[in-house]
C-alpha cells in the first residue's frame, strides 16, 4: 500500500526531470480520441489472447512510438521506459503515455520519473493518481473512450473545442 502524502513527496523529490515541456505540448481533443482506437490496433498478442493490458507511447503528433502489452499494466509501462531509458531517450517530454486500463498512482509515478507530460487512460484514475499530475504539473486524462474524456488535471496541454455557435 502506498501512504498518500508521504508516497507524493517521495515522487517530487526524487523525479530527475521536472515536467516542464518546452514549449508545452499543445494537444487537441481530436488528436485525444484517436490514441484508444491505434493502441487496441497495435495490440497483436491480445488479439490471440484476448487478455493482456498494453501501453503505448504517442508523439504529440499523434503518431505511435512503441507499444508494449504484459499481463499486468506496469508491467508493460515498464517495458516502454526501459527501452526508451535504452535508446538514451529519456526524459520524453514529448510524449503521451496511453494506457488500457485504471490510471493508477504507480502508473503517474513511472509517467513523471520517465519526464511524460501527459498520461491518458480508458478507464479511471485513482485519487493518489489525481492528486500526484496536480503537484506535478502532468496532463491526467481517463475514461478515454470515442470523442468522450475526463480531463482531471494538467488542461492546459488541451486545446478544447470551441463550443458549437463559437468561431
Amino acid at each position: 500500500g502506498l501512504c498518500g502524502k508521504a508516497s507524493l513527496d517521495a515522487v517530487r523529490t526524487t523525479a530527475r526531470w521536472p515536467l516542464a515541456d518546452t514549449p508545452p505540448l499543445r494537444l487537441t481533443t481530436e488528436l485525444l480520441s484517436r490514441l484508444p482506437e491505434r493502441l487496441r490496433a497495435a495490440q497483436r498478442v491480445f488479439d490471440r489472447t484476448g487478455g493482456l493490458h498494453a501501453a503505448a507511447l504517442f508523439g504529440e503528433d499523434g503518431e505511435l512510438l512503441d507499444v508494449r502489452e504484459d499481463v499486468g499494466r506496469h508491467n508493460a509501462v515498464d517495458k516502454l521506459v526501459g527501452r526508451a531509458l535504452q535508446a538514451g531517450d529519456l526524459p520524453l517530454s514529448r510524449t503521451v503515455l496511453m494506457v488500457s486500463g485504471r490510471a493508477s498512482f504507480e502508473l503517474a509515478q513511472k509517467a513523471v520519473m520517465a519526464g511524460i507530460p501527459v498520461l491518458a487512460a480508458v478507464s479511471a484514475p485513482s485519487s493518489l493518481a489525481v492528486d500526484l499530475a496536480t503537484e506535478t504539473g502532468m496532463t491526467l486524462v481517463g475514461f478515454l473512450r470515442g470523442t468522450s474524456m475526463n480531463i482531471y488535471a494538467g488542461e492546459h496541454r488541451i486545446a478544447l473545442p470551441a463550443p458549437a455557435g463559437h468561431a
